[in-house]
């Protein structure tokens, strides 16, 4: 079905919206770990364990592609025709502030691990079905699937050099 292209206006309110929701999941989950650095250099970590500095320009890019992937999903087909992907892509966002209150809040490295798992089958679930509407939109999911999936080595390595402590 031919969908004609929304105003400029529209679009513009459109991108400024998943910047928005995806920027306030960012800092809900900032929130969580707002003891995140202290927290992170008390514990033993693998030698592959990147810097704490890093984690926040690495996630800043990444909520970026994420929220202008949504996007181009939106663009493309609208709520209406898009409702299956835009709605895993809400999914994963509210996955994803999750797992820092997980870890970094409540102290859970298991249950932590066993969240990750499950945001990394969302993640993986809405590149696929962003794939179907826009192609660039489902490549811009796949350095997120890529730190996930680092970041799921990661948390189980943490939470089994750490067992004490979560």
């Amino acid at each position: 079905m031919f969908r004609r292209t929304p105003s400029k206006g529209r679009q513009f309110v459109a991108l400024f919206g998943f910047f928005a929701i995806t920027f306030l999941t960012a800092a809900i989950g900032a929130v969580g770990s707002m003891n995140a650095p202290d927290f992170y250099s008390q514990l033993n970590l693998p030698g592959f364990a990147p810097p704490a500095w890093l984690f926040g320009p690495v996630w800043t890019i990444l909520y970026a592609m994420m929220a202008f992937a949504a996007f181009l999903v939106w663009r493309k087909a609208s709520w209406r025709d898009g409702d299956t992907a835009l709605t895993l892509y809400l999914i994963q966002l509210l996955l994803n502030g999750l797992w820092s209150w997980i870890f970094f809040a409540w102290y859970s490295g298991m249950w932590a691990f066993l969240e990750i798992i499950v945001l990394w089958v969302f993640i993986l679930l809405t590149t696929i079905a962003f794939w179907r509407h826009s192609r660039g939109a489902a490549v811009l999911m796949l350095p997120y699937l890529a730190w996930v999936t680092f970041a799921g080595v990661l948390t189980f390595s943490i939470w089994r050099l750490n067992p004490t402590v979560l």
